[in-house]
């Protein structure tokens, strides 16, 4: 049986020691959904996901389109398709490297706003382009956005949730992400590739316009010294009937405690990088597995093999296998646990959603702006590095190569998940933090 993550007390950290813990039937009240705020504020955030995934896939239908165009300035080689596919992922590593600034600069909320600007653009050029030039800047440029969510978003949606949502909510921006992936799909069944990055512009403009009125997080709006604002947009989100005195002391307690930024001798110290290194090796474990080529070579990877059906058809059967198994993770992560998941089912049940979750629950607040924007550069340069090399190795070698490559990965990520990854299912940020700073190894177990 586990140990309860609160109080008990190590050497080097008393937990929250001036403070009495509440009634079982307290913390019920406190961690209960009973405000459907909370559920409106991650809805709003995610928006930004859904744009990630549809622009992530934009070149899977595109691809093949233009190279085929009778356009001599948009007609693309095999060359530059790999560049018009890649280059996306160098463009959310840039993004992933902003928000180890803006994370904690703007904050969570308007660092999410933020990316709306270069989302907005990258759409425009790709739908008004006259030459590749126009197609590699608006895919770097929705990349960047894409990488600036894909670090701010979890961070954001675990800052605002209770422990017992936490996990629904936390695979929400996986979720949104892979409808995204297939609103492309099938828009690029009845859509010219122009009028797919029109469309792509839509769920820009709605994020911008929900999250005007959405509370900051709350442990943000604490780390910066605005205890009532803070306190307002606790209240908010849990709503007006819920006693949320304990709840906030706890988090304002624990954003105390790490009031200053992270210094090179704090990272040295285990309960810092430990939790920090296990987020990396899981995105940069996650990226080796070969979804994101994967996904935007996705079209031309059916072309290439006998499959009865048109590519666009199994390229929007498979958005919809996904979307189905990243919901099945949403509906039981928070009872079947993190780490069964990740043992027991495919990428989009497991590695894809539960990798973001754990990234932005077991970062300590301290440094978790700076790690997360870390986590997604790795992620994607990572990626850049697989995508742009795919289709070499498939023409040169064959298809199977790297599908075998990518099998191995898996297996070397199971010892990964079972040597190092820990469970969080039901614990407070600040109790899984408590639990790292206390240095007891049967946490990650």
């Amino acid at each position: 049986m586990q140990e309860p993550l609160l109080g008990a007390e190590g050497p080097d950290y008393d937990t929250f020691p001036e403070k009495s813990s509440p009634s079982p039937g307290e913390r019920t009240r406190v961690g209960a959904p009973q405000n459907k705020r909370v559920f409106l504020a991650t809805f709003a955030a995610v928006l930004g996901n859904f744009s990630f995934g549809y622009a992530l896939v934009y070149t899977s239908p595109v691809i093949p389109a233009l190279e085929h165009s009778l356009d001599p300035d948009l007609s693309l080689t095999k060359t530059q398709a790999s560049w018009f596919g890649s280059v996306f992922t160098l463009g959310a590593a840039a993004g992933g490297l902003s928000a180890m600034v803006l994370n904690d600069l703007l904050g969570r909320k308007l660092s999410i706003m933020f990316s709306a600007v270069p989302s907005a653009a990258g759409y425009a050029l790709m739908a008004g382009a006259h030459g590749f030039w126009m197609l590699l800047l608006g895919r770097t440029l929705t990349g960047f956005a894409g990488g600036l969510t894909a670090a701010c978003i979890p961070v954001y949606v675990s800052e605002i949730a209770t422990p017992g949502v936490r996990g629904a909510l936390g695979a929400t921006p996986q979720l949104m992400a892979v409808f995204g992936s297939l609103s492309l799909y099938a828009l690029g069944l009845l859509l010219p590739w122009r009028w797919l990055a029109v469309a792509g512009e839509g769920p820009v403009l709605v994020m911008i316009l929900l999250l005007s009125f959405m509370p900051n997080s709350p442990r943000f709006l604490l780390s910066r010294g605005r205890d009532a604002e803070a306190l307002r947009a606790l209240a908010w989100l849990r709503g007006a009937d819920t006693d949320i005195r304990w709840e906030f002391e706890q988090i304002r307690d624990n954003v105390r405690r790490q009031s200053t930024r992270m210094s090179w001798a704090e990272a040295r110290n285990p309960h810092m990088y430990r939790p920090i290194l296990i987020a990396l090796l899981m995105r940069f474990l996650q990226q080796l597995m070969g979804i994101t080529p994967v996904l935007v070579y996705l079209q031309p990877i059916f072309e290439s093999t006998a499959v009865l059906l048109p590519p666009k058809d199994d390229a929007a059967i498979v958005g919809a296998v996904r979307l189905f198994s990243v919901l099945i993770a949403a509906l039981t992560m928070d009872l079947a646990g993190r780490k069964v998941l990740l043992f027991i089912s495919g990428y989009a049940m497991g590695w894809g959603p539960i990798t973001w979750l754990l990234m932005s629950e077991i970062l300590p607040l301290q440094a978790r702006g700076v790690a997360s924007g870390l986590c997604v550069l790795v992620s994607w340069l990572t990626a850049f590095a697989l995508t742009k090399s795919f289709l070499l190795v498939v023409n040169a070698f064959g298809l199977h190569v790297p599908f075998f490559f990518f099998a191995a990965i898996c297996l070397a990520s199971l010892v990964f998940t079972g040597c190092c990854v820990p469970e969080t299912k039901g614990r407070s940020l600040e109790q899984i933090e408590s639990f790292f700073r206390t240095g007891r190894r049967s946490f990650l177990h």
